[in-house]
């Protein structure tokens, strides 16, 4: 591995030659014609591909217990599926519920019910609260995001540390502010970090006073079994947690096999307490007769078990692994030493969080852009977009083929150094391209 010397030690002239260099490189990028996307953490079509069996399934009508799953009913999805998520959840079945093939649709249900209705331990509706705020980790999922933005909840940023969300910043917020309504946590390889959060930090979150009763934890657990190395993370368990600290209801969790099986057509699943599911149910009844319940019997005979869906998951890794080392591996040939970029190196997930130099994310993506490769906008791991230190990209490599993987991430780092030492030539007052003061 080559380590190359910070950027901030290098003489003008050696800046200069720096910049030259970078500049060739990045014109031949350019010239090559790329067509890459790197945007958004997709299934590859090769992992796609691992659930095709699907198509030939269900090979009956009815579940195990003689329920024709085409017919109307079975609003808590069924048994069998159920029991599968339990086990991989680490609680029981009954708190577990089974839908259709969105996780953040259940997010949305829940939150528009809280704000409707309040929640099993609200004083009140949240829509009747002068206001309601939402701590958000950063970086973090932009979906999240959205999400609570969109019903003008205020949302209150803590960073995300490699074990878990700043559990003093967390803990000052809620202690005190009665308007501080939930937390959002993805905390098994979280998005884009790639963070585990401890069972230390899960046990002070499930504990902690609140000054609101009805503080509720999203534990959105999308990534739990997408591991990328043998040293597969355990998700710590929240609902027990909560219940053992007198807080039955304070946390819902949420999961999925969107990146599972197929992304648009699989199941998701929320897990809650008893009391929790019971509220969730009478107020889905409103809008729904029950879930699709022959895609739920289709993942039921293609998993089988719990163990079945690890062992598919043992494939998605050996797709989706050497994607991964091609990232870090592109980034430390060019960047490592530079002291102009930081990445993370997830063992599970689907992401990888790039730290660049301050003021230079929005550049590097708009030149990554211009290049042919797409990258999600610069702070999109932010509430409403906006990283205040323009330094953080997040790097989704799955769905590109692994040689695309490799050139899309040489290119990025040539973007990455480029925005660098031009920032780096402006602050001594070279003109770039020179190495000639303009003072």
């Amino acid at each position: 591995m080559t380590t190359h010397a910070p950027l901030a030690d290098l003489t003008d002239d050696e800046l200069t030659a720096f910049l030259q260099d970078q500049q060739g490189a990045y014109d031949r990028l350019r010239a090559a014609g790329l067509k890459l996307d790197l945007t958004r953490g997709k299934p590859s079509p090769e992992q796609l591909d691992l659930s095709d069996a699907l198509l030939e399934l269900p090979t009956t009508t009815k579940d195990r217990a003689g329920t024709d799953v085409r017919n109307y009913g079975g609003l808590e999805g069924l048994p069998e599926l159920r029991e599968i998520f339990a086990e991989l959840l680490s609680t029981s079945p009954a708190q577990v519920i089974v839908g259709g093939n969105s996780s953040l649709s259940m997010m949305q249900a829940t939150i528009v019910n809280f704000l409707l209705h309040g929640g099993i331990d609200s004083p009140r509706r949240w829509a009747d609260e002068e206001n309601v705020r939402f701590i958000c980790p950063i970086p973090g999922y932009d979906r999240h995001f959205s999400l609570v933005g969109s019903f003008g909840i205020e949302m209150v940023t803590v960073d995300m540390r490699p074990d878990g969300p700043d559990m003093a910043a967390v803990e000052s917020l809620v202690r005190d502010d009665p308007s501080v309504k939930g937390i959002w946590i993805v905390p098994t390889y979280s998005n884009p970090t790639g963070a585990v959060v401890s069972q230390e930090i899960a046990a002070r979150l499930a504990a902690m006073p609140t000054a609101a009763p009805d503080f509720t934890i999203f534990w959105d657990n999308a990534y739990a079994f997408h591991h990328l190395t043998d040293d597969e993370a355990k998700s710590a368990d929240i609902l027990s947690l909560a219940a053992a600290s007198g807080h039955p209801n304070r946390a819902i969790a949420f999961a999925s096999t969107s990146k599972i099986t197929y992304a648009g057509s699989g199941v998701a699943v929320l897990a809650a307490s008893e009391a929790t599911i019971a509220w969730y149910l009478k107020h889905l009844s409103m809008a729904s007769i029950g879930p699709d319940k022959v895609n739920q019997l289709r993942h039921v005979q293609f998993f089988g078990t719990a163990q079945g869906v690890r062992d598919h998951m043992a494939r998605h890794r050996d797709i989706l692994a050497p994607k991964f080392a091609a990232v870090d591996a592109a980034l430390t040939d060019e960047l490592a030493g530079r002291g102009i970029a930081e990445w993370s190196r997830p063992t599970g997930g689907y992401f990888v969080n790039l730290d660049v130099l301050d003021g230079t994310a929005s550049r590097v993506v708009a030149l990554a852009k211009e290049a042919g490769i797409g990258l999600t906008p610069a702070g999109a791991s932010f509430p409403h977009g906006h990283d205040p230190r323009d330094r953080n990209i997040r790097l989704a490599p799955s769905f590109p083929e692994l040689d695309e993987v490799r050139t899309a991430m040489a290119g990025v780092a040539t973007c990455v150094a480029l925005a660098a030492g031009e920032q780096v030539a402006a602050r001594r007052g070279l003109r770039v391209g020179t190495g000639q003061s303009t003072s």
